[in-house]
């Protein structure tokens, strides 16, 4: 695949600060290097608040349906009675304009996307300890208490397939955490196929 950009996953559990950590990185790389996220299918109704194209693209089951059977996806999966799907289409299309592309998703999507796209990069968020992640949880002040502990749950679960993605970073000291993230996305950019793809005539000239 001839993309002049990354496609980037970045995993966590609930409250490591995953959000954050990206959002900063948006405001600061953003302006110097086009980035985006990418936004996902669902099938699950619209909330207060929300806008169809912004949070999800909105869309019915048999729609969604129709999509899976068209390879339409990197990866999906079904939650509960719902589909969350990316798009494959928005994604490539992004990567060939030297957008660099950025999915929230977990370690079964991750799975899913690596084996049809093994140029990907994988990030992991970890917090420094399950007592901190707790704390974060409540001080959000968002969440019942049968809500974090199942949260807490989860997290458990989703931590055991750190070693599954290219670069763990720890949340602990935000800044530090930032900073690796920043150096990874910067490194990345700079990659060797990346880099014939983007500067393929300048690189025939000079050789």
């Amino acid at each position: 695949m001839n993309f002049s950009a990354n496609l980037f996953i970045i995993s966590s559990p609930s409250g490591a600060g995953k959000s954050t950590l990206v959002n900063r990185l948006f405001r600061d790389l953003g302006a110097v290097h086009p980035m985006k996220f990418s936004v996902s299918h669902t099938t699950r109704g619209m909330r207060p608040g929300e806008t169809d194209g912004v949070e999800y693209h909105f869309t019915d089951i048999p729609t969604f349906q129709k999509m899976i059977e068209g390879n339409e996806f990197l990866e999906w999966a079904k939650v509960f009675d719902n589909y969350y799907g990316t798009s494959r289409k928005t994604v490539e299309d992004s990567l060939r304009a030297g957008t660099d592309v950025f999915l929230d998703i977990d370690w079964q999507g991750a799975r899913q996307i690596k084996k049809q796209f093994p140029t990907v990069r994988t990030v992991f968020i970890l917090p420094p300890s399950i007592a901190v992640l707790k704390e974060r949880l409540e001080k959000r002040g968002q969440d019942s208490a049968e809500v974090i502990r199942s949260r807490m749950e989860k997290a458990r679960s989703e931590i055991i397939h750190y070693d599954e993605y290219d670069y763990v970073i720890v949340n602990d000291v935000l800044d530090e955490a930032y900073d690796q993230l920043r150096s990874v996305v910067i490194a990345e950019q700079s990659r060797l196929e990346l880099q014939k793809v983007r500067y393929a005539s300048l690189l025939a000239d000079l050789t």
